[in-house]
């Protein structure tokens, strides 16, 4: 496993380590503790990014649909709810996730309900 910049993670050996390598230097310690929070810090960011990633896949073509079915482009229906454009963008291409506000000020925009836009189906 590699860090985000390239550099290769440490991994602790817990069998050969000294039991206790704080009692020698209260130095030592410090760097001990600090090698393994990164580690885990390490771990916990990998697993989050790829977490991450997964959601972000998910592109909300409904919304995209019923705007298409109703002639606006994505300027027009930033128009009608007060966002930029861009927001609306973001949201089709699943990278922004909009508040409940938003959610309802496209529905009435375009005269559909939540569940027909942003209500995921279960397979």
């Amino acid at each position: 496993m590699k860090r985000a910049n390239g550099a290769r993670l440490l991994f602790i050996r817990p069998a050969k380590t000294p039991a206790l390598p704080c009692l020698r230097s209260h130095v030592f310690c410090k760097i001990y503790i600090y090698v393994i929070m990164q580690y885990i810090f390490d771990i916990l960011t990998y697993i989050s990014y790829n977490i991450g990633m997964e959601a972000m896949k998910l592109k909300n073509k409904r919304m995209k649909l019923a705007r298409v079915e109703h002639d606006y482009s994505q300027e027009k229906l930033a128009d009608a709810v007060g966002v930029t454009r861009q927001t609306i963008g973001m949201i089709e291409s699943g990278n922004y996730n909009p508040s409940l506000n938003l959610c309802v000020a496209i529905c009435k925009a375009l005269n559909k309900t939540l569940n027909d836009l942003f209500w995921e189906e279960v397979q």
